[in-house]
């Protein structure tokens, strides 16, 4: 990076100065013609008055040339004819100024017309050599260069440990990263600049890292406990049927099977789900009338089961999901207020012109206020022991709370006016198209 800078500074600098040195050069002449034009002007209107009051032109410099010469361009004042050509005479009468640079020194004159006393008209000119012109003009572009070339090396120089003094705190910053161990963070900075902030950016990636490595850790964890179970029941019923065969106990034995794999395959498609969703492999979304789904999802419950009672609105009630998300968020609440419910499930769909909501009630013994906060973690029980006899893997309400969350819906838990619990889950309304 320090390379980098540097040249793209120092690149831009001599750029600039190059530019400037070339410019300045061309200056030079200009500002010379100019001074010479300022010398030339009081000489050439007093040669005016004297050619107009008949006496005769001097020179108040030896290096300014006066003459007076006739409009042909011939001399009348009895001096050697000055060195300009016919085409100099007539730009001179018309009052423009005449550079000659073919001599040497170039020359700048200086013209105009008046009348002599008799009548005749005069043209007087006046000139002086710019001495040092064509010089000044290639030494100052010579030193100019110089200069831009030692300044440029002078601003790479002075770039060069300017990035280096200000990327030492960042040098430092790496090889404390080096360096840190699990859980750390990286010191602050004492100032409170850009590197200040730097910082604390990466101490909250840092603490955001750690978190997601910690609940991987727990998920892990309870994934092997929770296939643990199922698949050591299947394994010690297998092993007992074979060392002790027994037809009397084989349809027992083959119930029990059929039930733990039941759960263990419900277990493996709801880590799966979870692990879709937190790799971003998010279904399209579409228009669902959630009014039709709740009443799907009450067919589906089973007969000997709590009464489900559904509510809905008259007319359609669409939400923008995926039809799977719903039937899955329907299934999994039913399930579970059903292991819950006395005898009685209510579920309600409040349509809205942004919200649509759904709401589950069940008349069992409720969720206890400090376990509703987490009754969404993944593998969390309220009661362990009844949801594992009850055949719950801890992942229902866990895949409820992220396929609404990932709609930009919400989901929560409180109290209902039947005793147990309920659950509201809200959608985003959407129109059809």
């Amino acid at each position: 990076m320090r390379f980098r800078v540097t040249t793209v500074a120092t690149a831009v600098t001599l750029a600039v100065l190059l530019a400037l040195a070339f410019l300045t050069s061309r200056m030079i002449e200009p500002l010379l013609v100019d001074s010479a034009d300022s010398e030339l002007s009081p000489v050439l209107t007093a040669a005016a008055a004297a050619v107009m009051d008949g006496r005769p032109v001097e020179s108040s410099s030896p290096s300014i040339l006066a003459h007076v010469l006739d409009t042909a361009g011939q001399p009348v004042d009895g001096k050697p004819a000055p060195v300009l050509s016919a085409a100099d005479v007539r730009v001179l009468k018309a009052g423009t100024p005449v550079l000659r640079l073919t001599d040497y020194p170039p020359v700048r004159w200086l013209g105009t017309v008046v009348s002599a006393p008799d009548g005749s008209q005069r043209v007087v000119v006046v000139g002086t050599g710019l001495a040092g012109y064509t010089t000044a003009h290639i030494s100052t572009l010579h030193w100019l260069l110089v200069a831009a070339i030692i300044v440029a090396a002078a601003g790479a120089l002075a770039t060069w440990f300017a990035v280096r003094s200000a990327l030492r705190p960042v040098q430092h910053m790496r090889q404390a990263a080096a360096r840190l161990g699990a859980g750390k963070r990286l010191p602050l900075p004492a100032s409170r600049d850009e590197l200040w902030a730097l910082t604390g950016a990466l101490n909250d990636l840092l603490a955001r890292r750690d978190q997601a490595a910690d609940r991987l850790r727990r998920f892990t964890g309870d994934a092997a406990h929770e296939l643990r179970s199922p698949v050591a029941s299947i394994r010690v019923q297998a092993e007992v049927a074979v060392r002790h065969p027994d037809p009397e106990l084989a349809q027992e034995v083959l119930t029990d099977v059929v039930h733990e794999s039941e759960r263990l395959s419900a277990l493996v498609d709801g880590l799966l789900t979870l692990a879709r969703s937190d790799a971003g492999e998010v279904p399209p979304a579409e228009q669902v009338d959630l009014s039709a789904a709740a009443y799907d999802a009450a067919a589906r419950c089973p007969d000997d089961g709590p009464e489900v009672v559904v509510h809905t609105p008259a007319g359609w009630c669409w939400v923008l999901a995926a039809h799977n998300e719903v039937d899955l968020v329907l299934d999994n609440l039913l399930r579970n207020a059903a292991r819950h419910a006395r005898s009685r499930i209510t579920v309600t769909v409040i349509g809205g012109s942004t919200v649509t909501r759904l709401v589950v009630d069940d008349d069992g013994g409720g969720i206890p206020v400090e376990h509703r906060s987490r009754v969404f973690d993944r593998f969390y029980r309220v009661q362990d022991d009844r949801a594992r006899s009850s055949g719950g893997t801890g992942l229902g309400l866990a895949l409820v709370a992220e396929v609404v969350r990932r709609r930009g819906g919400t989901v929560r838990v409180g109290e209902s006016p039947e005793g147990g619990a309920r659950f509201l889950v809200s959608w985003r309304t959407t129109t059809v198209a």
